[in-house]
């Protein structure tokens, strides 16, 4: 059965009964992927600054770390999601049980 609470009640829901963190999980993502993107982009030029070997170094690493630290970022909030739901899944359980 799905909250009717609304965002900000659940943001200050002092007995932390309900979950905001899979509302936010796609704003989480796109800032992540933001940040990823700039610090891929910061070791690029950092390369292309330096001279040619650096420069032919920071063209394959660059966007080999970015994908590779978008997939970890996504593992990991994909494992909070995850956890989350198996939380709010026992508590339903757990819900129907005692009824």
């Amino acid at each position: 059965m799905a909250s009717r609470k609304g965002f900000f009640a659940k943001l200050f829901d002092l007995s932390f009964s309900e979950f905001i963190a899979i509302q936010i999980a796609g704003v989480l993502y796109g800032i992540g992927i933001l940040f990823i993107g700039l610090t891929a982009l910061g070791i690029l030029f950092a390369g292309l600054s330096q001279g040619a070997l650096p420069a032919i170094g920071a063209l394959i690493i660059a966007p080999l770390a970015f994908v590779l630290y978008v997939i970890f970022f996504r593992i990991v909030l994909e494992s909070f999601i995850a956890s989350i739901r198996t939380a709010e899944n026992t508590s339903r359980i757990a819900n129907s049980i005692n009824r």
